[in-house]
Parts: structure tokens; C-alpha cells; sequence
């Protein structure tokens, strides 16, 4: 199932290996430019029959192969850079292969198999990168358990890491030391991970609920062990969350976390030993914002809960993706609402889910939350599989309720500990634990699209009768035209004028359990009955079911529930379309010339909402901020000019300013928590609504000399960013906003992480200047074509997160990203491809820039020498 020649894989060709591998015993004598890796491996043929072994191999240099401890006569096998074939092997009984090989890790710029981040050794080997290591049967049905002993010269890597508990070490000769890790939990390839360094360790302990005790150790840079103190935090708060919520309890002596500073991901779950992107890691007041603290606490706990889910049970094929990411994420997301505020939560999972899985459901690069086709599995970690994969997750629990849901689960952790399970296996225990039928629940997996409801509904006064029209239907996506009807768990609420929540007691037409609404047919004609007064609809209620609703509501009705809903999120989501409504409306009036205006419903309900003290900040301040440009070109759908919308939304905020000055002073002068910082959610909330207020200032009084005194005085990094960024972004150019980017430059010229900060608020400055800014970056020191964090914060921030900027009718900004992919290509092929997605909905702008677009595309595609990652985005976003 080889997929580094791009060569396309299918599901239904899988079939089990040929030969099982029993235990895998690894030995690395490292050295930066000729690392020597000797694996003995255990195995034996499944069953009769002559074929030969073949092993994945990924820019290897083969040195020796030994059979039974004899070295093999070259006629049995062949060997090159990328595969090992061994012939005349015994027929069922086990048998061992010594294989060594040579890899140079100081000139693996792609970071996948082993690698040297600042002087540190490190792997990442999800989800083929085992293979640049040794020969192997690269794949995570073939489980098997390890021992891996390190070599190394003490003076450059005193510390030395692998998976599972220490078993032994010591000291070697001519400075050399060694140690010895074994990992008793049989794993898949993808799991294994080794570092070796010289780093500092944070050190503390956990008991888990029998008694076991754990050692919990931090590895990150000298000099930064402070900064690491939350993440430890996180950490323990996220073990004994993972024990009282899903009864699942760590099974190591030890569990390790080291931070480094080049890495393709956020972080990787090894067993035992997870691997992170510093900037998931490492935090401090000056230097971390509110939400790098969410993150880091989000992260941490998602990659510690992937020991059970994706460990302890992994996947079969990486087809089955979802069944470990998704579901972890739907963990993660469960222990951060609990940990923070679940409706802010919420909102903020449906905006990034909108913001990247709808387009990515809309556009060329679409695909099931299983696929069952791929040409390059690095592509496959997409918002689908993982927020996508969490949603189905969270319906499933929704259908069910807590109750059976959690039988099934317990079951599903039961039966397969252990295994490497398919999505048929996951739902089958929640089948089996319930005596439920989730067929069509299941075409959730199967089914790529984002689903559309298109509502209608009709009030009798004299029958008391509320008649909702609903209709199903999915558009067609890539290699998907006939789609199957859906399960859709929709919640629901009725409101009275007087905003009173209505029980419904009587609903005919579809099935109902408490205020779910079970929508399985193409169209459902849903009749509610005993209804005194007209109602105002609420559908969706805390986003119950990824889809788009079509539904003519009134603006007084979505105003009545921006005001009444006792549901948050559905609150916030009333006054998200309200302000919409009035966004697509304006970018209409500004390509056509017209004037523009901004409604009163849209700004009397943003106010009263701005306004009302008995919800939590962090909720007033999501709800008084605007869908971004991005969102309504979403919305829009077709014929996108990004200046027209950039205008629009300029055009509402300035009413909306006028109107709202005397509330946005209030809130500047009143929301801020006093005393030492505290990333607690309260706090956090605070924040983030004094810089909504702020914001709107800034368009009728705040100047720029006004916003620079804050940022010099700020005492932490969420208000010295979040401010700098509004006076970069609204004051582009000014005196203030240029002596603000020095002087942060300054201050935190040798901290790479904040200096991401600054790179990406200056990516992201709206108009034509921006293009010549990041290339000017790109040639300054902050900026590494090499690293992933400073990539991504740059070229990355800008094509994805600037649509003016980067959207310039005459294409020289798709030229610009079309050099850097080439470029990164040949240095780091999945940063590269997933930088590159960023053109995924290039056929939705306007027919001028539609062109350009799709010539930059043109230029990528001729390249003869693209790597499977960067071909498989490229064609796919073509449509070829």
C-alpha cells in the first residue's frame, strides 16, 4: 500500500500482510551526517505460500541484510533507496532479518523519519516516515512490540529517548553512552519516536486512580523550563479528566513530552513519548496569548488522549483515520469545554469548522470523513477527518444520549484493546451495546458534502398549528453525484413573542426525542400542534449537525432570538446571521455603486448583546464580532471580489461604530480584569471583549498615536499583540503602526515564537502593499524557508488569512505562492501541499482573478519534479 510514487490507493483493495512481525529490536548509532540503524525484526508468514517479503524503504542506503543470523547471498533479495524484496523465505515458522542502514539526519529537510531540529535528534514517522529509518512493513495494521537502544557521544546527547519505561543505560566507550527503552504495548510503526539531546527536563508526578504512579517529564530548551509550567499543568488536569469522563487510566511508569522547534505538525501521540511543536509547549505572560494557552491546553490534552484512542487502539488502514482523530478531537474538545466555557467553546469550534471544513466540503479537494481513495495519505489530515470526524462523533452522542453512548464506547475500548479497528468496528459496539441500527447513521463517514436543510414554515393561528416544511438534499462533490439521505439529529426550540422557550408537547410528521428532531427522509413535512402564538424557530441549536440551513427568517424573528434564546451558541449564531444578512447585502450595494447602510436590528441587537452583563465576556465579545471576509465570501458562494467584501464589512462596522461609541468606551473602560495576569477563562473573556470594543474604536476615535501608549504598557502578550494588530491592520502604514512593528521587533527579536506573532500580523494587512512586505520579510533574519513555524506564519498567514492581499487582480500574489510552493517542494514536501490549499476555492472568486489563479496553479502543475504530496493537491485543485 505504497503511496510515496503517488500511485493511488483504494480501500477496497486492503488486504492483511502476507507476514506478521512479533517484536521489532532497534539499535541507532547516531551521528549527524551517517546515523547506522540496525533492526532485528521477528516474524513469520501468515499462512502456506512462497511470495516474497517486501518492506517499504524511503531514501534509504542499504548496508547488510542477515536471515536467522546468517548474512542472506544477494541473489535472495534487492535492494534500492525505497524498497526491500526477500525472496526463499521459511513457509510458517518464525523466522529473524537483521537489516542495517544508513540515514543522514542533519539533511532531512523534509522532517519525516529521523531528523535534527537545533542540534536535537528527533522522529516523526506518522504516517509513512518509519520507512526513512529502516526497511519495514510500513502500515498500522502490523503491530508488534519494541526495544531500542540509543548510542550516542554523551558531550552532544546526554539525553537519550524512546518509547515505553527505561530498562537500562550506561556509558560506552571513547565518550559514547547508550540506553535501552522497551515498550511492552504491541504498536504500529507510526508510533515509534526517539530524541536525542541535549535538553532540560520538567519534572512532576501523577498517581492514577489505582494507585499507579507516573513520572511526568517535560523536555524543552535550556532556559525555558519556566515556560513550561502550564503545559504540565494541562497535562495532569487532562489525566485525571481522561480517568473521571471515559474511566481510561495512563499504563506506563513514565510519560514524556519534548518540545521542538521544527516540526510538520502540532504534535504527535508516540506512545509514551510525545514529540510537540514548541509553540504548543511553551508559555509565559509576555510571551503567549490567551488562546496560545488554549491551545497549548487543548493539544497537550488531545495527544495524551490519543493513548487510548490511536494507540491502545489504532487504526487498520490509514483509511481509517477518522476513527482516531476524529474522535480524540470530539475528547479534546469535550475536556476544554469542561475546563473552559462550553458555549464559548462551541462557537469557536463551529467557526473554525466553517471557516476551513466547509470550504474544503464545497470545493476540489472534498472527500468523506473516510476516504476510500488517496494518492499521498499526508494530505489526508484535513479539517474532514479531524473536525468533521468530531462532529460525526458528537452527533452520534447526540442520537444516542450520554447514557448509551458511554455503554458503547466502554464497549469499543473492551473489545478492542489492542486492535487495529476499522469505522465498521466503532459503530458496531455502539450497535451491539444498544440494539440500535446506525446504517444510515453511518453514511456520515462514507458521504463527503456538507448537507443542506432548506426549511419553510407556515403558522395557523386558528388551528394553533406550526407546519415546518423540511427538505434534504447534499451537493454533489468530486466523484459523488448521487448522494444518499442522512441521519440528521436537528435540535430545536420554539419561542412565544413574549420570548418564552415553548414545550413542545405535540409533533407530528418526523421523530422527535426531548428536543431532537430525527430528520431521515428527502423531505419531511413536521407539524407542531397546540401552539397559543406564532413562534420564532430556533434549528441547530449548538450546531447538533454539520450542515447549511436554508431559511428565509425574518430579521425581527433572528432579532427576537438574538435576545431570548436560552441556548448560547444558537443566541450568538441569531445575531451571526443577522449580521451576515446585512454583510452580503452591502457587498452587493458596493459592486453595484450603490450607498451602504447598516439595519437596525443588526446594530440594536449587537448592542443589547454588547450590553447585557449577565453573559460571560468571552460570549459578548464572539457575538459582537462580525463574520469575517472569509466567511461571506463562503456565503456569497460565486463570483468573489474580495475588495467588495473587505469593503462591506468596513462600511457596517463604521455604522455599527457610530451607533455603539458610547458602549465600546464602557467596555474599553470597564471589561479589563485587573490585578497579575491569569489565562483563566474568565479573564481570558475579559480580554478578548475589550479588544472587540477596541476595534470598533478605532473607525470613529481612537487614532493611531492613541493605540501605541496600550501597547507599550501592556503587561502581557494577548493585549500587546491583539493591540498591535488592530493598529497594523486599520492604520496600515501610519507613523504609529510602523514604530509599533520596530519596537516589537526589537523586544523580541531572539524569540522565534512571538516573532511568528509579528510576522503574521504583517501577512495579514489588507490591500496591494502586502505582497511586497512578505517578500521583503522573507529576507530578513527572522524568516527560514526551512522551518515550518516561520513558513507558515509568513507565506502561509498570507495566502490563506489575507484575501485582499493576496487576491490581487493582476495575479502577482498567485505568482508569488506559486515560486515558494516549487521552492518548498524540493525542501519539505508537506508543508509545501498544505500551504498550497489555500488555492482550494480559486474557481469561486470572479472571472479576472479566476483566470490568474488558475494560471499560478497551471505553472505548479507543469513542474516535472513535484513530489506526490504537492502533484496530488495540485491536480485535485485543478480538477484533474
Amino acid at each position: 500500500m505504497m503511496t510515496r510514487t503517488g500511485q493511488e490507493v483504494r480501500l477496497e483493495d486492503y488486504k492483511p500482510t502476507d507476514f506478521e512481525i512479533e517484536t521489532v529490536d532497534l539499535t541507532f548509532r547516531l551521528d549527524a551526517s551517517r546515523t547506522v540503524v540496525t533492526s532485528r525484526i521477528a516474524l513469520r508468514r501468515r499462512s502456506g505460500g512462497d511470495a516474497p517479503l517486501v518492506l517499504d524503504g524511503d531514501e534509504l542506503t542499504f548496508v547488510d541484510l542477515k536471515i536467522d543470523g546468517r548474512t542472506a547471498d544477494s541473489g535472495r533479495f534487492d535492494a534500492s533507496p525505497s524498497r526491500l524484496e526477500i525472496r526463499d523465505l521459511p513457509a510458517t515458522e518464525f523466522f529473524t532479518l537483521e537489516i542495517v542502514t544508513e540515514v543522514a539526519p542533519a539533511e532531512n529537510t523534509k522532517l519525516m523519519g529521523l531528523y535534527r531540529s537545533n542540534g536535537v535528534y528527533c522522529t516523526q514517522c506518522e504516517a509513512e516516515g518509519f520507512r526513512r529509518i529502516t526497511y519495514f512493513l510500513d502500515r498500522p495494521d502490523v503491530l508488534a512490540t519494541y526495544t531500542t537502544r540509543i548510542e550516542a557521544p554523551k558531550k552532544d546527547a546526554p539525553l537519550l529517548l524512546s518509547n515505553g519505561n527505561p530498562k537500562e543505560s550506561g556509558a560506552l566507550g571513547e565518550g559514547w553512552h547508550y540506553a535501552v527503552w522497551q515498550d511492552p504495548h504491541p504498536k504500529p510503526s507510526y508510533l515509534f519516536a526517539l530524541v536525542a539531546g541535549d535538553l532540560a527536563v520538567v519534572r512532576d508526578d501523577f498517581t492514577t486512580a489505582s494507585g499507579k504512579p507516573v513520572k511526568l517529564e517535560i523536555y524543552v530548551e535550556h532556559g525555558k523550563e519556566d515556560r513550561a509550567a502550564y503545559a504540565m499543568d494541562a497535562l495532569k488536569r487532562a489525566m485525571t479528566w481522561d480517568e473521571e469522563r471515559f474511566g481510561r487510566e495512563y499504563d506506563l511508569s513514565v510519560f514524556m513530552i519534548v518540545a521542538v522547534s521544527d516540526f510538520n505538525m502540532g504534535a504527535m501521540e508516540n506512545k509514551g513519548l510525545n514529540i510537540f511543536n514548541d509553540k504548543y509547549v511553551l508559555a509565559d505572560a509576555d510571551t503567549a496569548t490567551d488562546t496560545d494557552y488554549a491551545n497549548i491546553e487543548a493539544i497537550i490534552a488531545h495527544e495524551y488522549f490519543h493513548n487510548w484512542t490511536g494507540n491502545r487502539i489504532t487504526c487498520r488502514d490509514w483509511f481509517q483515520l477518522c476513527l482516531k482523530e476524529g474522535l480524540t478531537v470530539y475528547r479534546d474538545h469535550e475536556f476544554s469545554a469542561d475546563m473552559r466555557s462550553r458555549p464559548v467553546k462551541r462557537i469557536a469550534e463551529v467557526r473554525l469548522l466553517k471557516a476551513h471544513q466547509f470550504p474544503e466540503d464545497s470545493g476540489p479537494l472534498a472527500h468523506p470523513v473516510r476516504p476510500v481513495r488517496y494518492s499521498e495519505i499526508n494530505n489526508f489530515y484535513t479539517a474532514t477527518v479531524y473536525e468533521k470526524g468530531s462532529e460525526v462523533v458528537r452527533m452520534l452522542a447526540t442520537i444516542l444520549g450520554a447514557e448509551d453512548f458511554k455503554r458503547g464506547l466502554d464497549l469499543y475500548f473492551t473489545r478492542h484493546d489492542g486492535d487495529a479497528a476499522t469505522i465498521e468496528d466503532f459503530l458496531a459496539c455502539f450497535e451491539d451495546a444498544n440494539g440500535t441500527d446506525l446504517s444510515q447513521f453511518s453514511v456520515w463517514y462514507h458521504q463527503a458534502g456538507t448537507p443542506v436543510l432548506s426549511i419553510a414554515s407556515r403558522f395557523d393561528a386558528s388551528a394553533k398549528k406550526l407546519t415546518v416544511d423540511i427538505e434534504q438534499s447534499v451537493p454533489p462533490t468530486p466523484g459523488e453525484d448521487g448522494k444518499k439521505q442522512m441521519h440528521i439529529p436537528l435540535r430545536f426550540g420554539l419561542f412565544d413573542p413574549d420570548g418564552k422557550e415553548i414545550a413542545a408537547h405535540s409533533v407530528a410528521g418526523i421523530d422527535v426525542s426531548g428536543d431532537v428532531m430525527h430528520v431521515r427522509e428527502r423531505s419531511h413535512c413536521v407539524v407542531f400542534e397546540d401552539i397559543g402564538a406564532r413562534p420564532s424557530l430556533s434549528l441547530n441549536r449548538s450546531f447538533s449537525a454539520p450542515i447549511n440551513i436554508r431559511y428565509e427568517q425574518s430579521s425581527s424573528d433572528l432579532a427576537h432570538l438574538a435576545r431570548f434564546e436560552t441556548d448560547p451558541y444558537s443566541r450568538w449564531q441569531a445575531l451571526s446571521e443577522l449580521a451576515m444578512r446585512e454583510l452580503i447585502a452591502a457587498t452587493g450595494a458596493i459592486r453595484d455603486g450603490q450607498s451602504v447602510g447598516c439595519g437596525d436590528a443588526l446594530i440594536d441587537s449587537l448592542l443589547s448583546t454588547a450590553n447585557d452583563d449577565a453573559l460571560e465576556p468571552a460570549l459578548r465579545g464572539q457575538a459582537i464580532s462580525l463574520p469575517g471576509e472569509a466567511d461571506i465570501a463562503r456565503e456569497i458562494g460565486t463570483g468573489i471580489d474580495p475588495d467588495a467584501i473587505f469593503a462591506a464589512r468596513k462600511s457596517v462596522i463604521d455604522g455599527i461604530a457610530s451607533r455603539g461609541r458610547e458602549t465600546f468606551e464602557g467596555i474599553i473602560e470597564n471589561i479589563m480584569p485587573g490585578g497579575r495576569y491569569s489565562p483563566d477563562a474568565d479573564n481570558a473573556g475579559r480580554r478578548a471583549l475589550y479588544l472587540a470594543g477596541l476595534g470598533y474604536l478605532t473607525h470613529v476615535a481612537l487614532p493611531p498615536d492613541a493605540l501605541l501608549p496600550i501597547i507599550r504598557s501592556a503587561d502581557n502578550m494577548t493585549i500587546m499583540s491583539g493591540v498591535l494588530g488592530i493598529l497594523v491592520h486599520r492604520f496600515p502604514g501610519s507613523a504609529g503602526a510602523e514604530t509599533a512593528l520596530a519596537e516589537f521587533e526589537l523586544r523580541f527579536r531572539d524569540n522565534p515564537l512571538v516573532i511568528d506573532k509579528w510576522l503574521m500580523i504583517q501577512a495579514t494587512i489588507p490591500g496591494p502593499d502586502t505582497l511586497e512586505r512578505v517578500m521583503r520579510l522573507m529576507g530578513t533574519r527572522h524568516f527560514s524557508i526551512e522551518n515550518p513555524n516561520r513558513v507558515r506564519a509568513l507565506i502561509g498567514s498570507f495566502a490563506a488569512g489575507n484575501p485582499t492581499g493576496f487576491n490581487l487582480p493582476d495575479g502577482a500574489a498567485y505568482e508569488f505562492l506559486a515560486e515558494q510552493i516549487i521552492d518548498l517542494d524540493q525542501r519539505n514536501p508537506q508543508v509545501a501541499a498544505r500551504i498550497l490549499t489555500a488555492m482550494r476555492s480559486w474557481k469561486s472568486l470572479e472571472p479576472v482573478r479566476q483566470e490568474k489563479a488558475r494560471a499560478a496553479l497551471a505553472t505548479i502543475a507543469q513542474q516535472s519534479s513535484l513530489s506526490p504530496d504537492v502533484r496530488d493537491i495540485t491536480d485535485r485543485t485543478l480538477g484533474q
